[in-house]
């Protein structure tokens, strides 16, 4: 849908200036937005905050091995970590994919290896450095 889109790419537009750059009427605009937002589509506005720009320059994702009876306490410690930015608990070859940002990539490793590693139940953790990042532009579509 071209207002999920435009939204997407930048949330602070103005629904004139939406309305103007979809064609559409900007009634049309508002109602349309509304009832996106009635149906739980559009769950909330927010800012996209440029961490390179504060010194966070680099990103690594965590897999994460762990004893399930330790799982809670395992969460509850990652998601206190000031580097932890998404923590996501998976099928396959880990049970928790962690996404992280620091200032380093050693401050990182250390992360990771120092600080979860070290935490009871904490079976195995692997990291993947983040080399280059690619955002592709999202076009949605509603399902009937």
């Amino acid at each position: 849908m071209k207002i999920l889109s435009a939204l997407n790419r930048d949330a602070s537009i103005s629904i004139p200036k939406l309305s103007n750059d979809l064609g559409i009427n900007l009634s049309v605009a508002y109602s349309r937005i509304k009832r996106l937002i009635r149906r739980g589509i559009i769950e909330h506005y927010t800012i996209t905050v440029n961490e390179d720009k504060l010194g966070m320059t680099a990103s690594a994702i965590a897999g994460i091995n762990l004893d399930p009876k330790n799982r809670e306490q395992i969460l509850d410690e990652i998601m206190k970590m000031d580097s932890v930015r998404l923590l996501r608990e998976v099928t396959g070859r880990f049970d928790l994919i962690v996404n992280l940002r620091g200032a380093s990539l050693d401050e990182l490793h250390k992360a990771v290896y120092d600080i979860i590693g070290k935490i009871p139940g904490v079976q195995h953790a692997e990291v993947f450095m983040e080399v280059a990042r690619r955002t592709p532009i999202v076009k949605y579509r509603l399902q009937d």
